[in-house]
């Protein structure tokens, strides 16, 4: 069926400071410890809709997109599409994150969901702060995870 391939095995296969027969009790800089990187994982975030948005438009309406941040680092950064004139949005957009595993605990995903102003500054409508990755990582793809919108500052 397949070579069998000897660089797949063995300490080759591991990283740098990153053990498979330690255990997680190792100490930091120990093999497997914490700060040993052990691969990355990715994370693929589907923004789908928003329901009853508030109008900030004159018109009744609003112009929302969503800004996506890792935190605590804020280096990565993604956007949907602004849609027009919705109060009911639909994106339907997928962002992909690559994370090491170990931080996976200590990271957030925030959501900023903004009205978009061709003249003027973007209002924040709100914001979604998505805790227990590891948790939220785990929940069955298919199943939409919902959150309500909490009023933003800044």
């Amino acid at each position: 069926l397949g070579q069998i391939q000897p660089e797949l095995y063995g300490s080759a296969a591991s990283p740098a400071g990153c053990s498979p027969l330690s255990g997680p009790g190792g100490g930091p800089g120990s093999p497997g410890g914490p700060g040993s990187p052990c691969g990355r994982l990715s994370l693929r975030v589907r923004v789908l809709r928003a329901r009853d948005l508030p109008a900030k438009d004159s018109n009744g309406f609003s112009d929302p997109y969503v800004k996506i941040y890792l935190l605590p680092d804020r280096k990565k950064k993604f956007q949907t599409k602004v849609l027009r004139r919705t109060l009911n949005p639909e994106w339907d957009e997928t962002f992909s994150f690559g994370v090491p595993f170990a931080e996976l605990p200590a990271r957030r995903l925030h959501f900023g969901v903004y009205d978009f102003d061709r003249f003027s500054r973007h209002d924040l409508i709100g914001q979604v702060v998505l805790e227990n990755l590891l948790e939220v990582a785990e929940a069955r793809p298919e199943v939409p995870i919902w959150r309500d919108i909490q009023e933003g500052s800044g």
